[in-house]
């Protein structure tokens, strides 16, 4: 329950109306203010507090103000006599409400197991499923939802792994097994499985690319995890990254699998995903070296003619004080001819030629490589 009231939320939640006075009674003192916190949580919740501090202050001050009793007065109200009990039979009746049973126990972790745990991993939102589920049916729900949740828990991993299990092929549990065994070689690839990329280069794409044959040589079906949603593979995934092969040795043997198998099928989509971005990456380091090997090329040759903005002045100042003279006459004597066919070098250095360079270089780049 919230913890923290406005003054409208108050009058909307916690305001005792017709029934909930009949209902009060004649009750006098901690009695009279503990049944009608009792009576208003319970409407709100479909549940009763555990104990006095779960109420919250607010909403005790404000009914301690309608009931006419102190609101220091709930100190004095028993949470384990035989009265509140009759208080919370009195209120259950009234809304219509049973308690918990033993039936409803397995009922209901079985229905979590089924339902809620395939596409819910989280225990708190395991509890409040249990609560919505208790409100519906106008059941009272326990005071503790662990044993529920626990036992939905447990059936479904039993479930899930077995199911998982069922569909690999003999060849397909031997190969998991070896990632394992205290003496395989195979167990190498378990912790290359567990292992980053590393830096962006040939050899890292080539050891990816190693890596991955090797998870695709397990032999994993391929509708494996189909049926399972996504947030629950990669949990059984970091369950398995997070296991030391001991561990996993000493785990049942459905666990065992289906851990190994989580792993391998989430990594094998993960590497995948990594070679594409080491591919683009290695592509790019190379244009960029190709790039940078062109540019100090080049930059001899823009570098050979100095003060070219001058040069480029006086021979358009020529041009236009001489426009019917020949060029030689013209131009040569207010550059030199060795400048003008420099001048041409330079230019040739244009985006075209610079680019046809580089993908000469390129070309010889991915042929070392």
């Amino acid at each position: 329950m919230q913890r923290e009231w406005q003054p409208d939320e108050l009058v909307g939640s916690w305001t005792l109306v017709g029934e909930d006075w009949r209902l009060v009674g004649n009750k006098t003192g901690p009695t009279r203010l503990g049944f009608a916190l009792l009576l208003k949580f319970f409407e709100i919740e479909a549940r009763f507090p555990r104990y006095a501090e779960e109420i919250p202050p607010q909403a005790v001050d404000y009914v301690a103000e309608q009931v006419g009793v102190p609101a220091e007065e709930l100190g004095r109200y028993s949470w384990r006599s035989r009265s509140i009990e009759y208080h919370r039979a009195q209120i259950r009746s009234a809304f219509g409400f049973r308690e918990f049973s033993r039936g409803d126990e397995d009922k209901f972790a079985a229905w979590l197991a089924e339902e809620v745990c395939p596409v819910e991993l989280s225990e708190e939102r395991l509890r409040d499923a249990v609560l919505v589920r208790c409100r519906a049916e106008h059941i009272e729900p326990p005071g503790r939802l662990d044993r529920i949740v626990g036992s939905a828990r447990s059936t479904f991993e039993q479930r899930f792994c077995q199911r998982t299990t069922d569909r690999l092929s003999e060849e397909c549990v031997t190969a998991l097994e070896d990632l394992v065994a205290e003496q395989d070689t195979a167990r190498g690839l378990l912790a290359d499985l567990k292992a980053d990329p590393g830096q962006v280069g040939l050899e890292t794409l080539l050891r990816e690319i190693d890596k991955l044959m090797a998870v695709r040589q397990l032999g994993l079906p391929d509708g494996l995890f189909a049926d399972a949603s996504e947030k629950l593979v990669d949990a059984w995934r970091a369950r398995a990254m997070r296991s030391y092969p001991s561990d996993l040795r000493a785990a049942p043997r459905s666990v065992r699998l289906t851990l190994l198998s989580a792993l391998c099928w989430r990594r094998s989509a993960e590497i995948t995903d990594a070679l594409v971005e080491l591919l683009i990456g290695l592509v790019h380091k190379i244009n960029a070296r190709a790039d940078r090997r062109v540019e100090r090329e080049l930059t001899e040759d823009l570098r050979r003619v100095r003060g070219k903005e001058g040069i480029l002045f006086r021979l358009a100042e020529a041009a236009v004080d001489h426009p019917d003279e020949i060029v030689r006459s013209a131009l040569y004597p207010v550059v030199g001819e060795k400048t003008l066919h420099e001048l041409v070098k330079e230019a040739k250095a244009n985006e075209r030629a610079f680019q046809a360079r580089v993908r000469t270089v390129l070309r010889s780049s991915y042929s070392n490589y």
